[in-house]
């Protein structure tokens, strides 16, 4: 048993609040568009997109310039620098806001840095050449997750030997003293489950309900359950039709002690969570 999480992040300039449960918007700018002549639209549009975010209450605004679905190909990371460092900079110059990078690549995070981003937010858990060293260079606050595998091939009938949310703790846990061999601090570490990745709808459904387990190794949870393909098996509903589930889920993760929700629809998960937070302290005590 560790202490429990820290209630605030240095985030380059920014100082994030953890002492409540925050919402991340997800900001994706995946289209090729991005790298030819659609250039000025595709960022115009990723600003107009993040304004609305911050409007709705987002604390954080996650960039990501390679899609992680199952199946998806690698982006080469000349494209992602060109897709990504544009969107952060713009971010950081007009909105002064807390960006976050969703990348794998030691020089995207390196690049992100350098650009102002407050946050990196990896999927393979730094485990690509050269990540884990640019991560501690960075200076910045860093999430983990835990994912089995590549993207391309990690909901192939994943299995674990042990219950789902043992081995994603043992992971986690083997991971941040990985990290912190290497020089990157715990206090410094935000951890994700990995909801969807490598795992079943039983196994998503399992570490949700059981998500404290998690909570005990006393660091930042940050949980990704939007639209997910958990609720679309659930409810049978197509990805446009999952907002509904994806609120409950929300509202149970922060119950169980999630600190960051990543999510598509700020405006309604900040609602969620906050009417939960309410609950939970028995009023209301942030602005």
């Amino acid at each position: 048993m560790h202490n429990s999480a820290p209630t605030s992040l240095q985030c380059g300039r920014h100082r994030l609040d953890l002492s409540f449960p925050r919402v991340m918007g997800i900001l994706n700018v995946t289209p090729d568009s991005f790298s030819d002549g659609g250039r000025h639209n595709a960022l115009d549009d990723a600003l107009r997109r993040a304004e609305q975010m911050l409007a709705e209450g987002a604390a954080i605004i996650d960039v990501g310039g390679e899609s992680t679905r199952p199946g998806a190909e690698a982006v080469p990371v000349q494209q992602e620098l060109d897709r990504v460092v544009p969107v952060v900079e713009a971010l950081v110059r007009e909105f002064d806001a807390l960006v976050s990078v969703d990348t794998s690549a030691p020089e995207v995070m390196a690049a992100s840095a350098e650009a102002g981003a407050g946050l990196l937010n990896d999927v393979r858990n730094l485990r690509r050449e050269g990540a884990l060293r640019a991560a501690a260079a960075s200076g910045l606050p860093v999430c983990v997750m835990h994912m089995l595998g590549e993207p391309g091939d990690m909901q192939n009938a994943p299995r674990y030997d042990a219950p789902v949310e043992e081995a994603v703790a043992d992971f986690l846990e083997q991971r941040v003293a990985e990290c912190e061999a290497a020089g990157l601090r715990r206090e410094r570490l935000i951890l994700d489950p990995g909801f969807g990745f490598a795992k079943s709808v039983e196994h998503n459904l399992r570490l949700l309900h059981r998500l404290e387990r998690l909570e005990a190794l006393g660091l930042p949870l940050l949980v990704g359950m939007s639209r997910k393909s958990m609720i679309g098996k659930v409810l049978d509903r197509p990805v446009e039709e999952r907002l509904p589930g994806g609120l409950a889920l929300s509202a149970m993760a922060v119950e169980r002690g999630a600190r960051i929700l990543r999510v598509h629809d700020v405006g309604p998960h900040v609602d969620a969570v906050n009417m939960t937070w309410a609950v939970l302290k028995e009023g209301c005590h942030h602005d």
